[in-house]
């Protein structure tokens, strides 16, 4: 379900709303990290990458959009789950006004060093705050793609 603005959330007086952006093509110990995360800071609201926002900087995502959906909408503590159409996340930003915005430290370089920049730019329009936990070490979609390819 796509919803319209912050409004139609129907959030309780006081209550934060926290924008998680995530591809979660292959969930993995990482994106479970920054929910957690994010789960301490208030609602959850999942940001899932479409297919074709995953194409414009990654490989072809495994599972399609209505997969991912399924999977990370039945993560604890996630209660929304709306796409993210490219891997601009001020569209987003923009609707819902989230408080809090949490994205692992992987974005600082790379793809989406711009991305994060403008991030940061926008939520201070409304006082929101960019959260960066850690990136979980070890552990990589990407890499797990590779070697899934390896073992064929």
């Amino acid at each position: 379900m796509e919803y319209l603005s912050r409004e139609d959330l129907n959030l309780k007086e006081g209550e934060k709303l926290v924008y998680v952006p995530m591809a979660a093509d292959i969930v993995h110990p990482g994106h479970i990290n920054i929910l957690k995360k994010a789960r301490e800071l208030g609602t959850v609201m999942v940001g899932l990458f479409t297919d074709d926002a995953i194409r414009s900087y990654k490989p072809e995502p495994y599972m399609d959009y209505g997969m991912r959906e399924k999977v990370i909408s039945e993560i604890k503590g996630v209660a929304f789950v709306v796409p993210q159409v490219s891997k601009d996340y001020k569209p987003n930003l923009r609707k819902f006004h989230p408080d809090y915005m949490v994205h692992g430290t992987d974005w600082r370089n790379g793809p989406l060093a711009d991305v994060r920049r403008e991030a940061i730019a926008l939520m201070a329009e409304w006082g929101g705050e960019v959260v960066e936990p850690e990136y979980t070490q070890g552990v990589s979609s990407t890499e797990l793609k590779k070697k899934a390819k390896q073992q064929v």
